[in-house]
């Protein structure tokens, strides 16, 4: 099984749309910082914008590109004029909210959700995953990725049209846009540093799967690298090259992240879920899933029966 596969297996991914936006220049969008558990993420739908992170850095944007950020900072949207914005006028369309303004000139659509991510700790996918991604509609070639381009227009038909169940198809189409995202991302010509350009190395694909298939055997980076047919010193260095990580810090995200999520959807005692995944002493396990995630197991599940 692919990493990508393995990552939306471990944590399965939700997707709502929050707002459907048609304005004309001068528009922006002010998204401030995410919640724990949610990565917001725009479409733009029609027309040109400018995405600004939070240090100022932009990005220009075309019809048919999808931005979104993993690490939950905040971000604009705008026509990149400099102006001050319309006013907004907002209502609600079949449950969706939608925005207009009263400028009429270069209209632009874009839609505004967020990804809902389940409860478990974060790290291996936001620490793996570049603060910002951009997956561009049309690839080097000029040649659209024509699956992202048809769940694309099926997202925009349900969201404009507003029809019987549209929302919770919008939903469930926002979920699968994530995984389309990261898997076009993977396959750009310079895919991010992290689990993305793992994507692009089979030859460390033996270590990432006995990761997933055996978190709780007592893994060395020699085992590893004979997995992957190499030295242990090749192994570290194309696995650094990769993730700018190392394995064992991978396998510990991965440990972490199983606990977490056994942790909120099953009653089995902590000791039992440590030794699972790895530790041989509940102390041990402790110590290391409170350094991890900032809080005991037993917080951890409390915290998450609370947000489920």
């Amino acid at each position: 099984m692919d990493i990508l596969s393995r990552l939306l297996m471990l944590m399965p991914v939700a997707g709502r749309l929050d707002a459907r936006c048609h304005f004309g220049v001068p528009w922006r969008i002010d998204q401030p910082a995410a919640d724990a558990r949610e990565i917001h993420y725009h479409v733009l739908l029609s027309g040109t914008a400018v995405v600004e992170d939070a240090q100022g850095a932009q990005t220009a944007l075309h019809a048919g590109d999808i931005v979104l950020f993993p690490s939950g900072s905040p971000h604009l949207l705008h026509d990149g004029s400099g102006a001050p914005p319309a006013a907004v006028e907002r209502r609600f369309e079949q449950g969706h909210a939608v925005e207009t303004n009263l400028a009429e000139s270069e209209a632009v659509d874009v839609l505004c959700g967020r990804f809902l991510l389940p409860a478990v700790p974060q790290r291996l996918l936001r620490e793996n995953l570049p603060a910002q991604l951009v997956v561009h509609s049309a690839s080097s070639g000029g040649t659209p990725p024509e699956r992202l381009v048809r769940l694309l227009a099926l997202l925009r038909d349900e969201a404009l049209d507003a029809l019987p169940g549209s929302e919770s198809l919008v939903n469930h189409l926002s979920g699968a846009l994530f995984a389309l995202t990261l898997r076009y991302a993977s396959r750009a010509d310079a895919p991010p540093r992290g689990l993305l350009a793992l994507a692009q190395q089979p030859r460390l694909q033996p270590a990432i799967d006995a990761m997933f298939d055996a978190p709780g055997k007592p893994w060395t980076l020699p085992e590893f690298a004979a997995l992957c047919h190499m030295s242990r010193a090749t192994f570290a260095r194309h696995f650094d090259e990769a993730i700018g990580r190392s394995a064992t810090d991978v396998l510990t995200d991965v440990r972490m992240t199983l606990a977490g999520r056994m942790l909120a959807q099953g009653s089995q005692p902590v000791a039992e879920i440590g030794e699972f995944v790895g530790y041989q002493s509940d102390a041990a396990f402790q110590r290391s899933f409170k350094r991890h995630v900032g809080m005991t197991p037993a917080q951890w599940r409390a915290t998450a029966h609370t947000l489920a």
